[in-house]
């Protein structure tokens, strides 16, 4: 059962405008604890009042030792990032009363990644911040050692950024994607989406090497797997999922993906729907892989013909008309 401490309001104020509220929040310091634990801090909060301006209290007021990241306290620097209900939140821009309104008077406040935790909200970003610095996030341009003038573009030119530079590197969408957790080479839609940034940004001149660097197997767009849990976790609606796959489109316009194993797939995949309107999974497997790489998989595929999970031939598609519109819908984003 988790401690209970009562923080006294600094004011007083009308009934309306104020509401008791029940902070749970994450506890664990790595060099004492052997486990984390919950604690209940009970505040009273006015309608204004933030997420972040309440563990202000709760450190100035009852507990001095509550470890939390901040800096500007207006959504710029991205330090002040947690998971209030699983769902990430900048701190200093997340109003209580909204919280309270749809998670209940009670909220559990957790760190990005309670595995990375090194102390309470505090978690260690080495690998976010590697992955971030490892796509060069600046503008690669020949602009000399003594520009004369800015080096400008139009405005219908910043569209095409489509809101990639308002990404404060809080680091919500990389903890909360699952290929992160499962892949260690994975770079992350943070990354990926700072990668597109740049590689829209007509200026930049490093935009065929930005596209083959985040094409590597296992590391790059294509290990994306389409969940958008970065979108859901973005304080800032930049959409990483977005970006992942206009870096797919244009990795197709440069001839970049031309030759990678998910976008061999994809096109097979294609090529069954509009030229035979079968779907043989055993030729989309040698097609994707190659002959050698598909001998590599033998014996997990006899293993699942055993089973009656792999078909023999090519099935007809189903609904193919259907499946067709969906393939031309994706072709246009992605170049297929």
């Amino acid at each position: 059962m988790s401690d209970r401490i009562i923080v006294k309001a600094l004011k007083r104020l009308p009934i309306d405008n104020e509401r008791e509220i029940t902070l749970r929040i994450f506890r664990f310091n790595a060099e004492f604890d052997a486990l984390p634990s919950y604690q209940d801090f009970t505040l009273k909060i006015s309608r204004s009042q933030t997420l972040l301006d309440a563990l202000n209290s709760v450190k100035s007021g009852a507990d001095a030792s509550l470890a939390y990241r901040r800096s500007c306290r207006h959504g710029i620097c991205g330090s002040c990032a947690v998971f209030v209900e699983n769902q990430a939140v900048l701190a200093c821009k997340a109003n209580l009363f909204e919280l309270a309104d749809r998670y209940g008077d009670t909220l559990r406040i957790d760190p990005l990644d309670k595995s990375l935790a090194i102390k309470d909200l505090i978690v260690d970003k080495t690998r976010f911040w590697e992955s971030y610095r490892a796509v060069k996030p600046w503008l690669e341009a020949s602009v000399g050692d003594a520009p004369k003038s800015e080096n400008l573009i139009a405005p219908a030119a910043t569209e095409r950024l489509d809101g990639a530079d308002a990404c404060v590197e809080c680091g919500a969408c990389f903890y909360g994607c699952p290929v992160v957790a499962a892949n260690g080479d994975f770079l992350g839609p943070a990354a990926l989406a700072k990668a597109y940034r740049f590689v829209a940004d007509i200026r930049d001149q490093n935009a065929p090497d930005r596209l083959r660097f985040i094409d590597r197997v296992k590391a790059g767009a294509w290990d994306c797997v389409k969940c958008y849990k970065c979108r859901e976790a973005c304080p800032k609606e930049v959409s990483p999922i977005d970006k992942i796959l206009r870096l797919r489109e244009m990795g197709f316009e440069r001839g970049v993906n031309s030759d990678s194993v998910a976008s061999r797939h994809a096109k097979s995949f294609k090529n069954s729907a509009f030229k035979s309107g079968r779907l043989d999974e055993a030729a989309s497997v040698i097609e994707s892989l190659g002959i050698f790489g598909a001998l590599r998989h033998m014996r997990e595929a006899f293993a699942m013909l055993r089973r009656g999970k792999l078909p023999i031939g090519a099935g007809k598609i189903d609904r193919l008309d259907e499946v067709r519109k969906l393939i031309k819908s994706a072709s246009r984003k992605e170049r297929l």
